[in-house]
């Protein structure tokens, strides 16, 4: 017997199908970063730009966390004074000189890859308010229930990589990782990429591969793989006035032409000609040199991060 549904010419399914996809593709632009998103910090230029390798959503994403422009911190920090919680209240006033910045990459680069990311966009800002009205700050504590909840929300062959970082107005910068690449840094008096031991760039697994051991619920958890670690912190004093510090996707990394990669010698070619310009001219210039050198054939972002 024949349903309406299959009589249905099949253009008619191809063109609701079509306006589906847009509709996804609407919703995800919505958490796009603006660039008034971008954090105003001082002695700091900051820009990021997403390049989604189908030109309209990826897995890539950014998520900016300019403290005092995106929550009310007097207000929060008077509450906890009332609650006789003086530290949470301190580290309140401290978050007014902290920008942080989350850069996510799912594995994929379809656009429905992009609900991933808009399922960690949502958890981590929700994530966010609980850590500052009970902590004052990000704690590594928030990024052991974001993996916990991906293990058990997402299938074992789609995870994230996930690396959040805060940099300070005294150029303090810290950041934990998920599998992630570790920033790079750019020193403008020797013009050359500076190296970081391994000791500085410790990571963990991808967000979602394995659940976490320490979570209060870790026990009712299942993995053929075992459980994660802690994540840890890296941190790291910067920087030299006119120094730039890069952070990526592995899109970025992995760019070649052939057996040439594009990172580090091309891209330190380029960050030589273009240093003494400003964060968002710098990445402009990056994203054009490394069309010309080679089709992409993955998302790619980069966040600039130049003392100025």
């Amino acid at each position: 017997m024949e349903t309406e549904e299959m009589s249905r010419p099949r253009a008619d399914k191809s063109s609701d199908l079509a306006r589906e996809l847009k509709n996804f593709q609407e919703i995800a632009s919505y958490i796009t970063p603006q660039p008034g998103d971008i954090p105003n910090l001082s002695g700091f230029d900051i820009y990021g730009k997403t390049m989604p390798l189908n030109g309209v959503a990826g897995g890539d994403h950014i998520i900016y966390s300019d403290f005092k422009a995106r929550y009310d911190l007097d207000a929060r920090v008077e509450l906890a004074r009332e609650r006789g919680q003086e530290e949470v209240a301190r580290n309140l006033l401290n978050r007014k000189h902290v920008a942080g910045i989350a850069l996510v990459d799912v594995s994929g680069h379809r656009v429905t890859d992009a609900l991933l990311a808009a399922m960690f966009h949502q958890a981590f800002l929700l994530g966010s308010i609980y850590e500052l009205d009970a902590f004052g700050e990000i704690t590594e504590q928030l990024f052991e229930n974001l993996n916990s909840r991906f293990y058990n929300s997402s299938s074992v062959n789609k995870y994230l990589t996930m690396l959040y970082a805060e940099i300070t107005e005294d150029a303090r910068f810290r950041f934990l990782s998920a599998a992630h690449p570790a920033p790079l840094v750019f020193s403008e008096r020797n013009d050359c990429f500076m190296a970081v031991h391994d000791e500085y760039c410790t990571t963990s697994p991808p967000l979602g591969m394995m659940p976490s051991k320490h979570v209060v619920d870790h026990s009712t958890t299942k993995s053929a793989l075992g459980f994660k670690g802690h994540y840890d912190w890296n941190e790291w004093v910067l920087m030299g006035r006119g120094d730039i510090l890069l952070m990526s996707t592995d899109g970025l990394l992995e760019h070649s032409n052939g057996d040439e990669t594009y990172v580090p010698s091309r891209l330190e070619e380029v960050l030589r000609r273009v240093k003494r310009q400003n964060a968002k001219e710098i990445v402009t210039a990056i994203q054009e040199d490394l069309v010309a050198f080679g089709p992409p054939v993955d998302d790619i972002t980069i966040v600039v991060i130049k003392r100025s």
